[in-house]
């Protein structure tokens, strides 16, 4: 269990093409955590920002640098971390190490993607080189696997296409009451069937988006007081733990194609000290790139047993006011997935919803403990975070 705090989020409005630069959208989102979390600027003593294209899409360099400096909070310690698709949620892992090293103070996590800088094909070719050098060369992409996965799942669970369908369509209703959602229209599943297809048998409705964006975590040791009102004691939501792992990079090379181990691995060590299983879990943030993915992970990581997923998604169970609500603000299928900022998204949902802070058809009931996990590319790496209020 660690000693840390969320204190404060905020973030910008997921968009296909936001008008502000990079900068300004991470500094929005900072600004906002940190009106939320009561603390100063002055307070903040490091700065950590999750981004993975800056560089490649030629955006800019330096970029921890240059928010330290647009925020005005020079003299703090900066970096900036890069786990491709879960570089959000890595920037939160090391801003935890930070804060529970002992010393008091106050990290400012900030997760950003401006990611229609350049056309789809660029940012494609920027994102596919994440993988296997040998599977690069091979042509092959995050969709290819995603395509390969799903195949491989209806057949082994005979489980029907339209459970697929369904977790797109769950995920669009649940962007559809969330105001900073890319997306805030509902799809039936019959939609999402009849859309074009990417990689068979996924089609274009179970795919995530390119999406420009920012969101920001305030963390601070837990009980330490703020600069504000005294509502520290009712809002801040404690961090029970996080844990990361690696897994096989080479997707050909996994003895399994359904199996992502550093799912699993990463699950356990975020349970691990906090006295807490997947049973425990109020609301879940899945990392859905792809519609499978949803399904797999779940599995994965033991909230459903291997092959029932689509069975508990087709019943309800995942839905908003279902057993196990899961992508309540829409996922990275709706909500949108500017790579740099999803990991910090999916906690300030969680921190929403555990402060109670929605409204009702946005609000999951009763919810004391949330978990999220971030992925890497198809599993290359991933990071897990479990979240109590209270």
């Amino acid at each position: 269990m660690t000693g840390v705090a969320i204190s404060g989020v905020g973030m910008t409005e997921f968009r296909a093409a936001a008008d502000a630069s990079i900068l300004e959208l991470a500094a929005t989102a900072a600004d906002r955590a940190l009106a939320d979390s009561h603390h100063s600027r002055e307070a903040v003593t490091s700065l950590h920002v999750g981004n993975a294209l800056a560089e490649s899409l030629g955006t800019r360099a330096g970029v921890a640098n240059a928010l330290a400096s647009a925020l005005g909070v020079e003299g703090v310690s900066a970096d900036r971390i890069e786990n491709t698709s879960a570089s959000g949620a890595s920037a939160c892992h090391r801003g935890v190490e930070a804060v529970d090293g002992g010393n008091e103070s106050v990290a400012l996590v900030v997760g950003v993607e401006k990611m229609s800088v350049r056309d789809t094909p660029e940012v494609t070719e920027s994102i596919s080189r994440l993988v296997h050098d040998r599977e690069y060369r091979q042509g092959l992409t995050l969709p290819s696997f995603g395509g390969l996965a799903a195949g491989a799942y209806l057949d082994r669970y005979d489980a029907p296409r339209e459970s697929l369908a369904a977790v797109a369509a769950k995920n669009h209703r649940n962007a559809s009451a969330n105001p900073v959602a890319q997306f805030r229209k509902e799809i039936t599943v019959e939609d999402a069937l009849d859309s074009p297809v990417v990689a068979d048998p996924l089609r274009l409705y179970d795919c995530c988006p390119m999406t420009d964006g920012a969101a920001a975590l305030v963390l601070s040791p837990e009980g330490s007081a703020g600069d504000g009102d005294g509502r520290r004691g009712d809002r801040s939501v404690r961090i029970e733990g996080i844990g990361s792992a690696t897994g096989t990079h080479a997707v050909a090379e996994r003895d399994d194609p359904l199996a992502i181990e550093s799912v699993r691995t990463a699950g356990e060590r975020a349970f691990d000290g906090t006295g807490l299983t997947v049973d425990d879990v109020d609301v879940a943030c899945i990392h859905d790139a792809f519609t499978i993915l949803e399904l797999l992970e779940l599995e994965e990581l033991g909230f459903y047993d291997p092959g029932t997923a689509w069975e508990a998604t087709l019943d309800g169970e995942t839905a908003i006011d279902g057993s196990l609500p899961v992508n309540p603000g829409g996922g990275l299928k709706a909500r949108g997935h500017p790579l740099g900022a999803t990991g910090l998204s999916q906690l300030v949902e969680l921190v929403w919803q555990l402060r109670g802070d929605l409204p009702d058809e946005r609000q999951v009931a009763n919810a004391e403990v949330g978990f999220a996990i971030n992925v890497a590319g198809f599993g290359n790496n991933s990071v897990c975070t479990v979240v109590r209020h209270g």
